[in-house]
């Protein structure tokens, strides 16, 4: 986004790496710390973004955690968890957003789901239910949004390469890339450049979607 000229608001709860990615984008940017399991912080982000940037075009949610565990052994905390981070969150963000994007009349809102959110996945019911939760609030907002010229659309990443799938060994990863027609997987600016897509003016008639970014994974 950055890349296109857009001036960010970036957040998340780790104060040194904020500033450090804030600083390595170059430019204007500002960072907003904020804890997303605080729903009263979580309220007031939008505003101090707004404040810091004088405007507010676009929103990304693009904040997830997981508590994995069996449905017999989760427990409500893991669920709770979960579901205030990756769905409640997102929820308060959108909520805030419309006001300022309905009074200028324009406005892009992305969320970032999952492929799990449409296959499901064993051992993730409250990350799938989070995931799964974004992409059906999304086509709500987005009806009740499309008349002020805001759309309202989400991205499904599959597997991308990250620190987390760095961390696999030869079997694993090997078990994930046959599940993949295109045969590896994506990276972050996968994701960005779908992002931008939907923030485009080119993307400004399509709202209320999901788009699959997966390698072929899964074709819902």
């Amino acid at each position: 986004m950055a890349g296109q000229g857009a001036r960010l608001a970036v957040s998340g709860s780790n104060v040194e790496k904020l500033e450090s990615f804030r600083a390595s984008l170059g430019g204007d940017h500002v960072a907003l710390a904020c804890n997303l399991s605080d729903g009263a912080a979580v309220d007031q982000l939008v505003p101090q973004a707004v404040e810091a940037l004088g405007q507010l075009d676009i929103l990304i949610n693009n904040a997830g955690v997981t508590r994995d565990n069996l449905l017999m052994r989760m427990k409500d905390e893991e669920f709770e968890e979960v579901i205030r981070i990756n769905l409640e969150a997102a929820f308060r963000l959108m909520r805030a957003a419309a006001r300022p994007m309905m009074k200028a009349r324009f406005g892009r809102i992305i969320s970032i789901t999952s492929v799990v959110g449409v296959t499901g996945n064993p051992g993730q019911a409250n990350y799938v239910a989070s995931k799964a939760g974004l992409i059906g609030m999304t086509k709500a907002v987005a009806q009740e949004l499309a008349s002020r010229n805001i759309t309202v659309n989400a991205v499904a990443p599959g597997f991308m390469a990250s620190a987390m799938t760095d961390a696999l060994n030869e079997q694993q990863r090997e078990g994930i890339l046959s599940r993949i027609p295109m045969g590896q997987m994506g990276s972050g600016e996968d994701i960005g450049a779908a992002c931008v897509y939907l923030a485009s003016k080119e993307g400004g008639y399509v709202t209320g979607q999901t788009l699959h970014v997966n390698g072929g994974m899964a074709m819902p």
